[in-house]
């Protein structure tokens, strides 16, 4: 398959469940706002050393949140629902109630929840306050500047990550122009995240290491400069590689992110699409390269 001259790999993306939340940041001005919600999501590129992997997903008019101000809506994921609440705690409480103006609620509706504000309410030293609202609690604890309003509870669902696409090119300049094009083609797709730095990853890893303790490495198949060393994967004038990887709220929204940034990265400079799997017997998410583009 081809698509603009470019080849597709007849190959598949391997991606895992995991949990998430949607947090819904407020404040005075979209820029408070989204201050916030970038301090709150940053160091969260992947798992691996992050604990777990955030972005903003939408920016939220005043009729679209809790309180009728300005808002961010952020996605948190992590591999349980223990560790997804203690990054919440810790993100939420050193970025959002600390920052001029914020407010913090629970963007979704979940059996499963976890205590966030029922737990950020001590910080208040006795002083805080509660109201239950259309079945809600919200706590009102106070800070120099008035008062921090955060929700008790935050829903936890079902997601999927690990989703993924690798750019194969002829330069630097030309693969990164197609990664970025490719990133803002996907933003456009709700319920969806790229968690690595402008949403491109250029230290693709693989597991296990030549040294002890070292859990992963890096995927030296992908590595051009070393491509005279190492048992290459890299076709004939390819000089750089790019990865995007994808976080979303279900299947689809990450099924149909890749089918957008796929199409936008065949650009001129680009030799080839391909994508990461463990064979598939990891993940039990498999996204057909094929399959996928057959039905843009």
């Amino acid at each position: 398959m081809h698509i603009n001259q470019v080849e597709i790999e007849d190959t598949f993306a391997e991606a895992f469940g995991m949990k998430v939340a949607k947090v819904i940041i407020t404040a005075v001005n979209q820029k408070w706002a989204l201050t916030a919600a970038q301090t709150a999501t940053g160091f969260a590129t992947s798992i691996i050393g992050c604990g777990c992997e955030a972005g903003i997903t939408a920016m939220l008019p005043p009729e679209k949140t809790p309180d009728g101000r300005p808002g961010v809506l952020a996605l948190f994921f992590s591999t349980s629902t223990k560790e997804l609440e203690k990054q919440l705690l810790n993100r939420l409480g050193q970025c959002v109630m600390t920052s001029p103006t914020s407010a913090c609620y629970s963007g979704m509706e979940s059996e499963k929840k976890v205590k966030i504000g029922g737990k950020l309410r001590y910080f208040g030293d006795g002083f805080q306050s509660s109201k239950v609202i259309d079945g809600r609690r919200f706590w009102r604890v106070p800070v120099m500047d008035g008062e921090f309003v955060v929700e008790e509870s935050f829903g936890v669902g079902k997601a999927v990550g690990g989703g993924n696409f690798f750019i194969l090119g002829e330069s630097q300049e030309k693969v990164l122009a197609a990664a970025e094009t490719a990133v803002e083609a996907m933003r456009e797709v709700p319920g969806i995240i790229m968690p690595f730095p402008g949403g491109i990853v250029r230290s693709g890893s693989k597991i296990g290491s030549k040294y002890k303790g070292q859990a992963v490495s890096v995927n030296t198949s992908y590595c051009p400069s070393i491509q005279s060393r190492v048992g290459t994967v890299l076709p004939t004038g390819v000089n750089s590689v790019l990865e995007i990887v994808i976080e979303g709220v279900d299947e689809n929204k990450v099924q149909r992110s890749m089918q957008v940034g796929i199409k936008a990265a065949c650009l001129p400079g680009v030799l080839k699409i391909t994508a990461g799997n463990y064979g598939g017997k990891l993940g039990k998410y498999h996204f057909h390269l094929h399959e996928l583009l057959g039905a843009v």
